[in-house]
């Protein structure tokens, strides 16, 4: 395991993108040097050739660390915690990797197809079944109220990969139209997660642009 990063870290990224914004705030709280190239998704640039050889599949976030390509943000945000020390992030006892894994899982699927597709959705006017996102995000913040009521964070006492990996798309759920007003525990894990030292907000939507994260 390198203890520092010998030159700085490039993430290929995208402003309001709830992917990229999990991967910079690692970078941040671990204090890691970091380079952000940003990717214009309106002009194609991920579809570019040279882009595809960083990551076939055209989608972001990507990131560069002396030599070596990772791309999809749950990936990296593993790649990170385990090349420098982030053992605060990513445990290594069985039953806390576990739990960690868990809420990833979940980030994945509900968190992806439920806050995250309606906020698309409304912003950047890709179709989806508004009724089933919404239901399906309320169900998760349901879980997620009742859990943090007991729990001051999703995998540990203390924050983890889980909680960077939800925290920019329940932020921002009201920008596609999924109310927090009903979720006070919820509301106060979001303040807890930005009373960290080297917090860095996402920054806010604005309509008419395309995301591609994955």
């Amino acid at each position: 395991m390198s203890a520092r990063p010998q030159e700085p870290i490039r993430l290929y990224r995208h402003a309001l993108s709830g992917h990229c914004h999990r991967v910079q705030l690692l970078l941040e709280l671990m204090h890691l040097p970091y380079q952000l190239i940003e990717i214009n998704l309106q002009q194609g640039e991920h579809k570019t050739p040279a882009f595809l050889q960083l990551n076939p599949f055209g989608l972001l976030p990507v990131i560069e660390d002396n030599g070596t390509v990772v791309a999809d943000s749950g990936a990296i945000l593993v790649y990170l915690a385990r090349k420098y020390g982030g053992q605060r992030y990513l445990p290594e006892a069985p039953e806390a990797l576990a739990a960690v894994q868990r809420w990833l899982a979940v980030a994945a699927g509900p968190l992806a197809s439920g806050p995250a597709a309606a906020r698309i959705a409304v912003l950047f006017g890709k179709p989806v079944d508004t009724e089933r996102v919404n239901r399906i995000a309320y169900d998760l913040l349901d879980v997620m109220e009742g859990w943090l009521s007991t729990h001051r964070f999703l995998a540990a006492d203390h924050e983890t990969l889980a909680d960077l990996a939800f925290y920019a798309y329940i932020a921002h759920a009201p920008e596609g139209n999924v109310a927090l007003d009903a979720y006070p525990q919820v509301r106060a894990w979001l303040t807890r997660i930005e009373q960290l030292p080297d917090f860095v907000p996402m920054q806010r939507s604005a309509a008419g642009l395309v995301v591609a994260e994955d």
